[in-house]
């Protein structure tokens, strides 16, 4: 058989699986089966996370350890409504933690941290658990558990969760080994998909903070959603219209939360991905991508909208209400961009210290979040680096800053500070000029009017 032919006849084997697949798993409650149920409100369930939760205020401070702390105490206080089991060792031998409650007949399949740099839904998850201990007699609560069944993997990359990087302790991508199964993460993700077959996944993410949604104007792309493809022509089945229509119901629970900042994720079918492939094998699977949020500490408000997206979508499938959904509410949605910045400084006069004539322009400036030890703890450093320069008016960041009339140039001198008065040499030449590539480390400087050539400090950017 010719390998064209090989690996046609192998496609149509999968896709006939799939079918097989979603036919025999058990369908939500249809909406016209059970009472009408309204939806939980939004700014109430944001109200009872501002009073309960339980995560921690510094997202990528979330370690194997605390995860492992607090699977414990869900084990301790309320040892009959979840159960806890290890589905798998990571490379380094880091358990892979199972939690499962409710017994209902619809299972539901939630992971998160398959990448150890993207943690804000594994504090989201945790926050979700405590909910349901809290008020497993109430009413969302008590159908999620009465209907459906939750597998809850709260973090499949402890390795590199204790390094704050993307990848595993092996250097490979977890996301993109469903097919080779190189990564012993990722087998135990497959074999939880094949023991439960669940009915739909949760596959949950953070996005890059360059990420934005819109043109005019462009905002962050704070939460992105993604019914998965299952193949390269994006084929629209029963699974692939019930994640559609789970994105919708989550779009409207958390639009109220972070109006014009839900965006789509691209939808190309990515052959050695997990998300594909579980959808392919006959789980549908729901994306939720976590990105920026413009405020002094955003880990609260994007772990509080996660925990509204996750509750809501559960509570949907549970009454049946996301049979109701309209799938284009998904389909509306803005596709993600890149016109994003953290900081980004308008019309300066801009001196780069290199010894070239100054010039008015732009200033995008970056921003990377490290986990560093200091002192024997973990800490979190802000890495800030000059993205572009020039015309910039396409773009936005989650900081502006009008610089009209002021001048922006390097850090030109040690113990500098604001507010402090400067002089600027007519032809400032510094080892490290400001420009692309370059990190941030510059000085925002207002004329003091009296004396030409002294300048006020209004403001110090430093790279980390």
């Amino acid at each position: 058989m010719s390998m064209s032919l090989h690996s046609a006849f192998a496609a149509d084997l999968r896709l006939a699986a799939l079918a097989v697949a979603l036919t025999a798993a058990p369908a939500p409650a249809r909406a016209q089966d059970r009472p009408a149920t309204a939806p939980p409100p939004p700014q109430e369930l944001a109200a009872v996370w501002d009073r309960e939760h339980v995560s921690s205020p510094l997202t990528p401070l979330v370690d194997h350890r605390e995860v492992v702390s607090r699977l414990a105490a869900l084990r301790r206080d309320a040892p009959g409504l979840f159960t806890v089991r290890e589905a798998g060792r990571s490379v380094e031998g880091r358990s892979i933690n199972l939690v499962t409650a409710g017994d209902g007949a619809f299972r539901v399949l939630l992971w998160s941290q398959m990448h150890g740099d993207e943690p804000t839904a594994t504090a989201a998850l945790f926050d979700v658990l405590e909910y349901l201990r809290r008020h497993r007699t109430e009413p969302v609560a008590a159908r999620i558990l009465d209907t459906l069944t939750l597998h809850v993997i709260p973090m499949l990359n402890p390795d590199g969760a204790e390094r704050f990087q993307r990848r595993n302790a092996q250097g490979i991508d977890i996301n993109r080994d469903a097919l080779l199964l190189q990564t012993p993460e990722g087998r135990a993700l497959k074999n939880v998909r094949d023991e439960y077959e669940p009915s739909i996944g949760f596959n949950l993410h953070n996005q890059n903070w360059r990420t934005s949604v819109g043109r005019a104007p462009v905002k962050p792309a704070s939460i992105s959603l993604l019914s998965v493809a299952f193949d390269a022509a994006r084929t629209q089945n029963e699974g692939r219209l019930l994640t559609k229509k789970t994105c919708a119901i989550i779009r409207d629970a958390i639009e109220p939360l972070a109006p014009g900042q839900i965006g789509r994720y691209d939808d190309e079918f990515e052959v050695r991905a997990f998300g594909d492939n579980i959808t392919l094998w006959g789980t549908p699977v729901v994306l939720i991508e976590t990105g920026p949020f413009s405020a002094r500490e955003p880990d609260p408000a994007l772990v509080r909208m996660n925990f509204v997206a996750i509750l809501t979508a559960l509570d949907a499938l549970a009454t049946g209400r996301v049979h109701l959904a309209d799938p284009q509410r998904y389909e509306s949605l803005p596709e993600n961009d890149s016109r994003l910045f953290h900081t980004l400084i308008r019309r300066a006069s801009i001196v780069t210290g290199s010894g070239v004539a100054p010039f008015t322009g732009d200033i995008g400036i970056t921003a990377t979040r490290r986990v560093r030890m200091v002192d024997g703890r973990r800490r979190v450093a802000l890495v800030m680096g000059i993205e572009d320069l020039g015309d910039l008016r396409v773009f936005a960041g989650l900081e502006e800053i009008d610089a009209s009339g002021k001048v922006v140039a390097p850090i030109f001198a040690p113990n500098l500070a604001e507010g402090q008065e400067v002089r600027l040499p007519d032809e400032l030449h510094v080892a490290r000029p400001l420009g692309v590539g370059q990190p941030a480390a510059l000085l925002l400087l207002e004329p003091t009017g009296r004396i030409p050539g002294k300048y006020r400090i209004l403001r110090i950017v430093r790279g980390d």
